[in-house]
């Protein structure tokens, strides 16, 4: 699943560094007690601006936790043994037709091996893990449904790299790069001189100009915002798109290791003619910055003011991945002569997050990222209470005790659950649905989307480049995390903040009834006449909710189009977006349990003798998502 703007830590073990990203593992202070553990803050890394803290943690090879009977909000997490082994390795068996907990292990642990490399898009890693899907549904029969007659669908995934030195003058005195301003992108800004006004607040439309005003200006932002999010300096830009750029008074609020993450080369999709309009540069700006832009003080600005000139020059180079970004794309044609030309969509992301630059202690991570970020990113901004840090320090004193020899080294984001668990029960949904003597009458469409970490750039470019008509698309599933889900696994939060735990049959649903309530009906009644009995929690669907989850997997992007979509995870957990997110840690026959409802359902649909109805307003495909 992306991310909320926000990743987590790695700590790591004194080894020599390697890799991607800088997380480590830090060194007691002085005077600390033998085995005392302290997080700290190390860099940030991901397109959607993740912030990644490095942390300590203490951490389990097996997962032990004990069961609930239902999802449970509010309850205190399972208890989490962390001398319970688990396999490290499998043999892989022949898979069978049918929907199994050991299929499940068979593939996750090829698919999140460490041979994948993390399976980041636009590595080789990741070009690894597509190849094995695509091969798999080779060998199952599914028609290719990729480009020029294969299983593969390349999306333009480049780089965009900022050169070095950036400039920023006011009135012929340089700025400083990172001091004084940040450049935000997207594109190269080369101006001898543009006239700087102030814009107003961010978020105040009665104290902001209008695009008449700003037309061919750096217009210069105050905000009110504790902290500013770089994807997006508020809604600026759409306010003035007759700006020449635009500056927002922000920098002191911005934490350097955000700062290290707007320096490093960040992916995007190059769209060629079809791309969207150009941006607006943007720039985020310190107080001290902005000062020296006006003759009067800053807190005595009102909207309009015009200010002194400015020159720029900020320069981006832009060079394709390394490797090819690809979707996967096969169908099972229908059965049905007179619905086969229409396709109920079943996927889930293929990509994960790579490796990084510092090896981490992995067993320390895991249990402290368990006791202090149940949640694992998503929690990334918290740090442990003296309590919680007690308790970090005990249990690795005890698993230390335990296990002299056992520190395990570890610099792979093998991404078991997020998205293995997706991928592969979507490889085994496809083998059970192709064993039918007796297709669906609905053709079914599997995609394995690209670059989901990166901004579901994947299920972009296929649902704006579909390999079918996209309107012969009458509902899409989406899987994306569905192999955890436990009582000792903090699944998420309720709008209102309270912690909810998993159950032996918990599963997430988001979103199918946003466009369809017939297909949200569907689910239900299928869950229950057909005894699968999976315990719905409907909590992060709600509208407003702070985490978002509607927007942050693929699902989104076929329902922008007005497809009827329904999203399928069993949730957070304190390995999300962690190299401790491992094979060894899933709860295969719970994953077997969501992949036999997601198959049922589908077969559902297929045999309707109509479309579900779309009964709620569709959003505008081009706006942009809020839950």
């Amino acid at each position: 699943m992306a991310h909320a703007r926000v990743r987590l830590p790695r700590a790591s073990a004194r080894v020599v560094p390697h890799g991607l990203n800088d997380h480590i593992f830090p060194f007691p202070p002085p005077g600390a007690p033998p085995g005392a553990i302290t997080p700290r803050i190390i860099r940030q890394r991901t397109v959607h601006t993740y912030l990644t803290h490095s942390a300590v943690a203490l951490a389990l090879l097996g997962a032990a936790c004990a069961r609930g009977s239902a999802p449970a909000t509010g309850a205190a997490p399972a208890a989490f043994d962390p001398y319970v082994p688990a396999a490290r390795v499998h043999a892989p068996q022949p898979t069978t037709a049918d929907i199994t907990p050991a299929d499940l292990r068979t593939r996750l642990y090829i698919f999140s091996d460490d041979s994948m490399m993390g399976r980041e898009a636009g590595t080789l890693g990741n070009v690894k893990g597509t190849s094995y899907i695509a091969s798999e549904i080779q060998k199952m029969g599914l028609v290719p449904a990729g480009d020029d007659g294969g299983y593969f669908q390349t999306i333009p995934l480049k780089t965009r790299a900022l050169k070095d030195n950036p400039t920023f003058a006011v009135n012929g005195a340089a700025l400083t790069p990172f001091t004084d301003f940040v450049p935000l992108g997207p594109d190269s800004f080369t101006t001898p001189s543009v006239p700087i006004v102030f814009g107003g607040t961010v978020g105040d439309s009665s104290q902001t100009i209008t695009d008449d005003q700003a037309k061919g200006k750096l217009v210069v932002y105050a905000t009110n915002a504790a902290r500013m999010r770089l994807r997006r300096p508020g809604g600026a830009m759409r306010e003035v798109p007759s700006a020449a750029a635009i500056a927002v008074i922000a920098l002191e609020d911005i934490p350097p290791q955000t700062l290290a993450f707007v320096k490093r080369p960040r992916e995007f999709l190059d769209a060629g003619a079809s791309a969207d309009p150009a941006q607006t540069p943007q720039f985020i700006i310190s107080k001290a910055a902005a000062a020296r832009m006006f003759d009067a003080p800053l807190d005595g600005l009102t909207a309009g003011t015009a200010g002194r000139s400015a020159a720029l020059d900020v320069e981006y180079t832009v060079t394709p991945v390394a490797d090819p970004a690809r979707n996967v794309v096969g169908i099972i044609p229908g059965s049905d002569p007179s619905l086969k030309a229409e396709y109920v969509a079943i996927g889930a992301h293929n990509d994960h997050l790579g490796d990084h630059a510092r090896p981490v202690d992995h067993d320390s991570l895991r249990i402290w990222n368990h006791i202090v970020r149940p949640e694992g990113a998503d929690d990334g901004r918290k740090q442990a209470t003296p309590e919680q840090q007690a308790q970090a320090n005990a249990e690795l004193a005890a698993f230390r005790a335990k296990y002299p020899h056992s520190m395990r080294v570890d610099s792979i984001d093998n991404g078991a659950d997020d998205d293995g668990s997706g991928s592969v029960t979507v490889l085994e949904i496809a083998q059970k649905i192709q064993s039918m003597k007796v297709k669906p009458k609905r053709s079914i469409l599997f995609v394995w989307h690209v670059g989901e970490e990166k901004g579901l750039l994947g299920s972009r470019w296929f649902t704006d480049h579909p390999t079918v008509p996209r309107d012969s698309i009458v509902a899409q599933l989406n899987m994306d995390m569905v192999g955890r889900g436990d009582a000792g696994d903090e699944t998420g939060r309720t709008k209102d903040g309270t912690p909810i735990h998993g159950s032996p049959n918990y599963l997430q649903l988001v979103g199918s009834r946003r466009l369809s309530t017939e297909l949200g009906n569907i689910v239900e009644q299928v869950n229950r006449d057909d005894h699968h009995d999976m315990q719905f929690d409907y909590s992060l669907d709600a509208d407003g909710h702070p985490s978002n989850i509607y927007c942050r997997s693929d699902h989104y992007e076929y329902a922008r189009y007005g497809i009827p979509i329904t999203f399928f995870t069993t949730g957070l957990h304190s390995d999300y977006h962690q190299v401790t997110d491992e094979p060894e840690y899933i709860d295969y026959p719970h994953m077997a349990k969501v992949g036999n409802l997601v198959e049922d359902i589908a077969v559902h649909v297929a045999d309707l003798d109509h479309r579900p109805v779309v009964d709620h307003p569709k959003p505008d495909p081009n706006g942009v998502c809020r839950q």
